[in-house]
């Protein structure tokens, strides 16, 4: 995925806008975004938004736009997305250790 997205923007000669804070903007935008399609949906409603096919389709697009700007801002950062993942679950693992069972 990294590398297809550098190379979509790198054919289109975007890497001047491509600044970390372009691209941390544009992912603030796209989340708001998505934020936008449940905002006003009862907890009922967003536990099965998926089941509206045009609800669905606007939100697999929005969810693919902030990966898709997190996959490229990451990759300007030098991060590796996966790493810092597993990196941050092991420092969760540690401040939320489960519950023991009854």
């Amino acid at each position: 995925m990294t590398e297809r997205v550098r190379r979509f923007a790198d054919e289109r000669d975007w890497h001047r806008y491509h600044t970390p804070k372009n691209l941390a903007m544009a992912l603030a935008g796209e989340v708001g975004e998505l934020l936008a399609e449940l905002q006003w949906l009862t907890p009922d409603e967003a536990a099965t938004v998926m089941d509206d096919p045009d609800a669905a389709a606007r939100l697999r697009s929005e969810l693919a736009d902030v990966q898709i700007y997190l996959v490229r801002l990451a990759d300007v950062l030098g991060v590796d997305l996966i790493e810092a993942s597993h990196a941050k679950i092991d420092v969760n693992e540690g401040r939320f250790p489960p519950d023991p069972p009854d």
